[in-house]
């Protein structure tokens, strides 16, 4: 019998998260163990993680599909794992996350009840204790928060700790745009097509994971890049489908929120406020909105050597 859900995790040189990923996966409930596979795409010039994988394969109650995507980049490797996954839906699981047991057994009741096409859940960031400096901002950043109960949503989230039926994707191999490559936002761009072609989507608080982000992204300089990053989406959106006006729109309000909130976060720096760094932060994202052409774009993935 073919899997009904494919687990996908991509991973790059991430061996201990890894592993604690692909254990939380293989702790599930809820959900017949016969209906799931796990594909884990190993993003790294060599097969660096083939081991670990055979090896932690062993452990699990389904079967572990192991794929090399040798080409750099987020939406290379999402693509590589779509074109091996067997199951009619896709429930993606980053690689630094970590899944309590009733994690898909929710995602799969919300999708059956709003009869959606993308389900998200929650997302939990621990930062470690050794992290002192900034720390509510930091675990805050790398959270996903949502509605209280489960319900149909306008928006969408980020690709991991999500659900996708797999026939509502505009193309059910590849769907991720290369451009996005090494920058992120390919699930964002593919999201927005699903909402344009009309996709449901729901939330699932229930649907929730934990998140460890990397050591080297615990700093302001990582999370302001990155805001800043986050803020071209608007205007991107509408370069996309053309929308000149919105583009001008989105340019100016995004002036004026980076002019007005950087000024609040150099006096929130003067008296040492401690939520300073949400200041920076808004600041950075409304920049991101005006200066969003090829020249301002920050390369986040697919570096390995």
């Amino acid at each position: 019998m073919e899997p009904e859900i494919s687990i996908v995790i991509p991973t790059q040189r991430r061996p201990e998260p890894l592993a604690r990923a692909m254990r939380s996966a293989f702790a599930q409930t809820g959900v017949e163990t016969r209906l799931i596979e796990l594909v884990v795409v190993d993003n790294d010039q060599i097969p660096s993680a083939r081991e670990a994988v055979n090896a932690l394969a062993t452990e699990a109650p389904f079967p572990v599909v192991y794929v090399h995507e040798p080409r750099a980049g987020v939406a290379y490797a999402r693509n590589a794992a779509l074109a091996r996954c067997q199951g009619r839906f896709i429930a993606f699981l980053d690689d630094d996350e970590e899944a309590p047991p009733a994690w898909l057994a929710a995602l799969t009741a919300a999708m059956a009840r709003f009869k959606a096409d993308v389900v998200f859940g929650a997302v939990k960031a621990r930062a470690p204790e050794t992290v002192r400096q900034h720390r509510d901002y930091l675990e805050k950043f790398f959270s996903r928060n949502g509605p209280t109960e489960a319900s149909v949503i306008e928006d969408y989230y980020g690709c991991g700790a999500s659900l996708i039926r797999r026939a509502s994707l505009p193309d059910p191999v590849a769907p991720f745009s290369m451009e996005r490559n090494f920058i992120g936002g390919e699930d964002d761009m593919l999201f927005g097509q699903m909402q344009k072609a009309g996709a449901v989507f729901a939330w699932s608080p229930e649907a929730w994971v934990w998140e460890d982000p990397a050591p080297s992204r615990l700093s302001l300089r990582y999370t302001i890049a990155r805001a800043f990053a986050y803020g071209q989406g608007p205007s991107e959106h509408c370069a996309v489908t053309r929308n000149y006006l919105g583009i001008a729109r989105w340019m100016a309000v995004g002036l004026v929120q980076g002019v007005v909130f950087s000024l609040i976060a150099a006096a929130k720096w003067l008296v040492r406020a401690p939520d300073r760094a949400e200041a920076l932060d808004r600041a950075a994202r409304g920049f991101g909105k005006t200066f969003w052409g090829k020249p301002f774009k920050i390369e986040f993935y697919g570096r390995t050597a």
